[in-house]
């Protein structure tokens, strides 16, 4: 759940009640995993609106990608979890998987390849589709 909220916050912003519409779920148990995530400082509060005569409170991703630690079993199973369920729902993913032999110093190379690749690609327009991106390099 927490993955899904942190992707689905997006760089506008969403509040409790608008992530609880948008993942099916109940507002006690986003606001639950949203404060998690503004503890581990994924999430900030942004700004704030009046509705109702109360006030709702955005919440804004802290960063642009996430990066796992290799010792988190937990925390990676999740993600490829919630991916998973992406990838199922999308009309025409690309999944690509191949197993190559590298040295360790070429693995190393190639996960800085990868990860500037992302880096350097501007982001297209507000109007544009959304897209995931996974990159993964692991030693089998």
């Amino acid at each position: 759940m927490r993955h899904r909220i942190w992707r689905e916050v997006g760089k506008d912003g969403a509040t409790v009640s608008q992530l609880a519409n948008r993942l099916a779920t109940n507002k006690g148990n986003v606001a639950h995993h949203v404060k998690v995530l503004v503890a581990a400082g994924l999430l900030a509060p942004s700004h704030t609106r009046t509705v109702r005569g109360g006030t709702e409170q955005y919440y804004v991703s802290t960063a642009s990608r996430l990066r796992l630690d290799g010792d988190d079993r937990a925390a990676i199973r999740a993600m490829y979890d919630s991916i998973g369920g992406e990838l199922e729902a999308a009309p025409d993913p690309l999944f690509n998987h191949r197993t190559v032999r590298l040295t360790r110093p070429q693995a190393e190379a190639l996960t800085r390849h990868l990860e500037r690749v992302l880096e350097e690609l501007a982001p297209a327009g507000e109007r544009e589709a959304s897209y995931g991106v996974l990159v993964s390099v692991y030693r089998r």
